[in-house]
């Protein structure tokens, strides 16, 4: 069988290796900038998006079965940062493993399974938990997932959608907003992954300021 895996995400990709070297499965692995989704090879059988930054075009997903491993408990925040989103507006997160359609995140749902949020997650902490949940539920149900003898359950509803814009729209800081603590905390949390800059104001300098929140218990 000819599978290619298409992921940008170190993590992903290195377990990703371990899990088909282990079980002496053929494939392919490479990361979305080294191939041209509008012209893939008719070889494959299936074709995996693990973390993969360009959507899958209209073409590709109805002529190959195409699965996809996001890190998202779908139908709820859809697309871009689920996690982010979910910190904000208290929605369900996890990871789903789902047959791609035409839509972002939107097919039918082979496995999931919910992450919980703590007190202490930031967008970054949260997002590991999410990814290691990714690769324990696809190792668990390899072999349904390659041989294609899975059922699938269809989203409750279409959910909500999160874009890119949607995001950098979050990362500018309203320093008159009027809220309560908790819902800033919790802005700051979302906006908080790793050494990146996301959550910034403008001080009477016109200088970008930008924060990091650190929680401890």
């Amino acid at each position: 069988m000819n599978i290619l895996i298409i992921s940008d995400n170190q993590f992903i990709k290195e377990n990703m290796i371990r899990i088909f070297n282990n079980h002496n499965l053929k494939y392919n692995i490479v990361e979305s900038k080294d191939i041209d989704l509008h012209n893939i090879d008719s070889k494959y059988e299936l074709i995996i998006s693990a973390h993969c930054k360009k959507i899958f075009p209209p073409k590709l997903v109805n002529s190959f079965r195409c699965i996809n491993i996001h890190p998202g408990l779908n139908p709820y925040n859809r697309g871009y940062y689920p996690q982010a989103f979910s910190l904000i507006n208290k929605l369900p997160i996890g990871a789903t493993i789902h047959e791609i359609d035409e839509k972002l995140d939107h097919g039918p749902i082979i496995f999931q399974e919910e992450v919980v949020i703590e007190s202490i997650d930031t967008s970054f902490s949260l997002y590991n938990k999410i990814i290691k949940k990714e690769i324990e539920l696809f190792e668990n149900n390899f072999d349904s997932i390659i041989n294609n003898s899975y059922e699938v359950i269809p989203p409750k509803n279409e959910g909500n959608l999160n874009l890119k814009k949607d995001f950098k729209e979050l990362c500018k800081l309203d320093l008159n907003n009027v809220d309560t603590f908790e819902n800033h905390i919790n802005i700051l949390k979302a906006l908080t992954f790793d050494k990146y800059k996301n959550a910034y104001f403008i001080d009477k300098n016109e200088d970008k300021i930008y924060i990091n929140l650190k929680l401890s218990k």
